[in-house]
């Protein structure tokens, strides 16, 4: 009665003009029925296709790319010969530069009488020893230790368990306890609880989709979702989109902030839903080496009950050591309530060698969902921790050495090593004009490009520092071009190197000749940013990977 009373009266006039109006819309729904049908669903697509596109990036650009599609369908219809021929010419000049680098005998058969060892030894030792260009510092990540005592220790680890298999830790029992050890100094190092957990893997790959493996069966099994959602920002690592397409997931890209490039919180926030399953968030990421706001990310994914997960694999073992080393660090591991896995690539600032890698889990309930296990099989209970069955024991033996060997006190060291490089760096590409830095970096990643008013291409820049030997890693989405910076660039002056020859490389690039710079790899990469039809960009990509297996 009290909402009845306080209502504003309508005139009795009004009244009769709404009524007429909704008389005439009845008759005409009457008379045409099938056109206001079809007028109703014509409205309701239209409403679907602007919430599709603003998921998209906009209702232009799903136009654009639409159209393009056709067109390039039409071409490709009409053309597709020399469409086809143009495909072949990037396969060829991809193949001819991998076995052009390569000279000598090829062994496309087995021999029949085997090799002598010593010459054998001899072989390898030359054929290293060619690869020169990360041992003059001139690569963006790839290489984190500079050789030297802890090369040592790696080598004597697989020389010392090189036939272990913990697949089989009755019969290798030191393995067992070391991978043991290797996980639960990581998760002291991470701030877990007494309840946290984990497993070593063979890479970040590996540990990204162990932690969705593990999200996606607990969902199952805990909340009946069987539609799982992972939320991931633009700057996450293409692992989870791997992960979501192996586990039978749908994968939700966010974007991130145009400045800052962190994920987007807010956009997060509008695309968790009852699926969503985890959350994932950087530190850092790999194109601009920012962190991501984990602790806003963890708030929302206790607030809607679903997993967060910390992809730290670049951060790795560097991320926990910066303070020590005097750079502050926000809060990203386990001591962010909220955060239930974090990985870490133990082969980057673990300084282990490659294909080792660690998942943890705030606690032992979630690490059991990541696991595999077979109990009816003929050939006996069958039970894998990850992906592989048999590991190389060597790996995890290595790990453990090079852990033990360093200490807090060497990570540290080498931290605040690597961290002066990063600084000098980033310094000295803020002085060049043409330059800016993408984000703000949070560790060793240095992300730039060229500035908006100037006309150079990144792309081009990338291809002049190529021409001196240097090997950075591109971007897109924005164009950009980094440098990881790891122990081998804290020797010498690789900065020093580097800056001088990136202000030659951008004089090169305003100095050259129309077309000096068509067939470099930048102006493939600069290519491919710009087709809207990512199938064109996904067939060159699939001739990249043929031509690496011509032997």
């Amino acid at each position: 009665p009290t909402l009845i009373k306080n209502q504003p009266r309508v005139s009795a006039a009004r009244m009769d003009a709404v009524l007429g109006v909704v008389a005439q819309a009845r008759e005409a729904v009457l008379a045409r029925p099938l056109l206001a049908i079809a007028l109703t669903n014509a409205g309701t697509a239209c409403i679907g296709f602007v919430v599709y596109a603003r998921s998209q990036g906009g209702v232009l650009k799903v136009i654009k790319r639409t159209l393009f599609v056709a067109a390039v369908g039409t071409l490709k219809t009409v053309a597709s010969g020399v469409v086809s021929a143009e495909q072949e010419k990037i396969r060829k000049k991809t193949r001819d530069h991998f076995l052009g680098s390569i000279k000598g005998e090829r062994y496309r058969v087995l021999p029949t009488k085997g090799m002598a060892k010593d010459k054998l030894i001899k072989f390898m030792q030359e054929e290293s020893a060619k690869e020169t260009q990360w041992r003059d510092s001139k690569v963006s990540g790839m290489v984190y230790h500079d050789g030297s005592d802890v090369h040592d220790v790696i080598v004597e680890s697989f020389r010392a368990f090189l036939t272990s298999n913990p697949l089989h830790p009755g019969v290798f029992p030191a393995v067992r306890k070391m991978e043991a050890e290797v996980v639960q100094m990581c998760v002291e190092l991470f701030h877990g609880s007494e309840e946290a957990c984990g497993t070593m893997t063979s890479g970040g790959t590996e540990s990204n989709m162990m932690a969705i493996k593990a999200y996606r069966d607990w969902a199952r099994a805990t909340k009946g979702i069987t539609d799982g959602e992972v939320i991931k920002g633009a700057s996450a690592h293409a692992s989870f989109d791997k992960a979501c397409e192996f586990l039978g997931l749908r994968c939700i890209e966010v974007p991130v902030d145009p400045v800052t490039f962190q994920i987007d919180v807010k956009a997060v926030q509008r695309a968790v839903t009852a699926n969503t399953i985890a959350i994932v968030g950087s530190a850092v990421s790999f194109s601009q080496g920012v962190m991501d706001d984990i602790p806003a990310l963890a708030d929302i994914a206790l607030k809607r009950g679903c997993g967060l997960h910390v992809d730290n694999c670049l951060g790795s073992l560097l991320l926990p050591f910066l303070p020590a080393a005097g750079y502050p660090v926000r809060p990203f591991d386990f001591r962010v309530p909220g955060v239930t896995s974090l990985s870490a690539d133990t082969h980057k600032y673990g300084y282990a060698p490659k294909g080792s890698s660690v998942i943890m889990y705030a606690n032992n309930t979630l690490r059991t969902y990541q696991y595999s296990v077979y109990p009816d099989w003929m050939g006996s209970i069958y039970a894998t921790p990850g992906v592989a069955g048999s590991r190389p024991g060597a790996l995890i033996a290595a790990t453990w050495g090079v852990m033990m060997y360093l200490g807090k006190e060497g990570y540290t060291s080498w931290a605040t090593r690597i961290m002066q490089v990063v600084k000098e760096i980033e310094a000295g590409v803020e002085a060049i004009p043409e330059l800016i830095i993408q984000g703000s970096p949070a560790s060793s990643v240095v992300c730039f490009s060229t500035t908006p008013q100037s006309s150079l291409s990144i792309f081009n820049v990338s291809d002049a520092l190529a021409k001196r030997g240097w090997e950075l890693s591109l971007m897109q989405y924005p164009a950009g071009m980094h440098i990881c910076v790891t122990q081998i660039h804290t020797h010498g002056d690789a900065a020093t190197r580097l800056l001088q020859d990136l202000r030659a490389a951008i004089e090169h690039v305003r100095s050259a000749k129309p077309g000096e710079f068509k067939d470099g790899v930048g102006s493939i990469y600069g290519m491919a940013e710009q087709i809207p039809d990512r199938s064109m960009v996904n067939d060159i990509a699939v001739g990249y990977l043929d031509t690496l297996y011509t032997a």
